[in-house]
């Protein structure tokens, strides 16, 4: 999904589609959030997780099967908890990811 280019202008109306189109997710991965932006996503139920730099996403997939398998996050556990079906995070992981 793509969306229009828009100016840094502090419209927080701005996210709620983008939000939108993150449902289901249980987590965001970013180089950048805002305060704002990191409340509406809590309020979606997408855990926002900030970056300090680029990574693949190969790395971040097998950190998160990792996490699911090794237990102890507890925003994980809550996602887990609410989806019903941990083995869906892993079959995810294992379908691979192409930039």
């Amino acid at each position: 999904m793509e969306f229009a280019a828009e100016a840094m202008d502090g419209n927080e109306n701005k996210l709620a589609e983008k939000i939108d189109a993150l449902s289901g997710c249980a987590a965001m991965y970013c180089l950048a959030v805002g305060g704002s932006a990191v409340r509406q996503l809590l309020a979606a139920g997408i855990q926002p997780m900030k970056l300090d730099e680029a990574v693949p996403i190969d790395g971040l997939l097998l950190a998160l099967s990792e996490a699911i398998r090794d237990g102890g996050v507890p925003w994980i556990a809550k996602a887990l908890r609410q989806d019903g079906d941990a083995s869906r995070f892993e079959r995810m992981a294992e379908e691979g990811w192409q930039e």
